[in-house]
């Protein structure tokens, strides 16, 4: 039962209980139906804004936001994983396969250099994971690079391997006459005492002692560049080209057998031991060049030596004597 109010009235000095007419008692309803749906749509509002409560969509959303950020976090340490295997390649490439081809190595820097300029990954910023995916993006490109390099690598490798028969085929590695005794060195790369100044002179090549017309053999395999007798002091002689960098010289020949421009190999009989040019005495001047410059010969006997023979060979060359040209 509802509450009847009263007022007091100052005329009649009593309390009269107040009477509420229909119309107010339906405006009083009205008002308070309005006030109740606009504080709920307000309370809604501010709950829907804020983080207390998520729509189904936002938690769906939500979700999704999560298991990015997990395969996020998977993709780095298959990244991670990726990194180790490559820099594993590198490793190897630089300090066996490139070694082994006689290959200069890649700098790191070279393998590791980043991107400079513009800013590439300006468009993923400014999100709540932003550095994640930028992170993520960076280590993609710089492995693509790595990737890029060590494939230009791998392929001038190839290009080596597919060479290495022809390079071990051409690179002189035999002596130029038979010399199973060891006993034919009459002198060696470096100075020695002129046979006719009888001073100190750079001897540019070895001397190997050999009764005259004995043969002379192409020490690897190439193409004649010369074999005339117009150079000064070598009178006959023969140079192969064997490629790769690589230049035999052969003097003082009786004779050569042997033509400009004709190919041989390793072991033919290119001319035969003499006396001509400036020499002191039947013997055979040789001389290697690697890229133009001139190389001791001794470091290239591998190829029909022990290493007992080969000791004994450098003794000899060593030797501080007299040169025959």
């Amino acid at each position: 039962m509802a509450k009847t109010k009263y007022y007091f009235d100052s005329e009649s000095l009593s309390y009269k209980p107040i009477v509420k007419s229909r119309t107010l008692q339906v405006s009083n309803f009205i008002l308070f139906i309005l006030s109740a749906v606009i504080f709920g749509v307000f309370s809604l509002f501010i709950l829907l804004t804020s983080n207390i409560i998520s729509t189904p969509k936002e938690i769906i959303q939500q979700r999704e936001l999560e298991n990015l950020v997990l395969q996020y976090d998977l993709m780095n340490l298959k990244l991670k994983q990726i990194e180790n295997v490559l820099e594993n390649v590198q490793e190897r490439d630089n300090n066996l396969y490139r070694v082994y081809f006689e290959a200069s190595p890649i700098p790191q820097s070279q393998r590791t250099a980043g991107f400079g300029g513009v800013n590439r990954y300006k468009d993923l910023e400014g999100y709540q994971n932003s550095k994640i995916i930028v992170d993520a993006s960076k280590r993609l490109d710089v492995l693509s690079k790595q990737l890029v390099v060590q494939s230009k690598s791998l392929d001038e490798i190839e290009y080596l391997a597919s060479n290495k028969v022809d390079l071990l085929a051409a690179i002189p590695s035999i002596q130029p006459i038979r010399n199973k005794d060891l006993k034919r060195i009459a002198s060696g790369y470096g100075y020695r005492k002129d046979p006719f100044t009888k001073k100190p002179r750079m001897h540019w090549g070895m001397d190997f002692t050999a009764p005259r017309g004995t043969p002379i053999y192409a020490t690897g395999d190439g193409i004649v560049k010369r074999a005339d007798n117009r150079a000064a002091g070598f009178g006959n002689h023969v140079r192969i080209d064997h490629g790769f960098g690589y230049v035999s010289l052969y003097a003082h020949m009786s004779k050569y057998k042997v033509k400009r421009g004709q190919k041989v190999k390793r072991g033919e009989i290119i001319g035969y031991v003499g006396n001509t040019g400036r020499s002191a005495g039947p013997h055979l001047h040789y001389e290697i060049f690697k890229d133009g410059k001139k190389i001791n010969p001794l470091n290239f006997y591998y190829g029909n030596l022990s290493a007992e023979e080969f000791d004994i060979l450098l003794n000899l060359a060593n030797q501080e004597n007299q040169s025959l040209d």
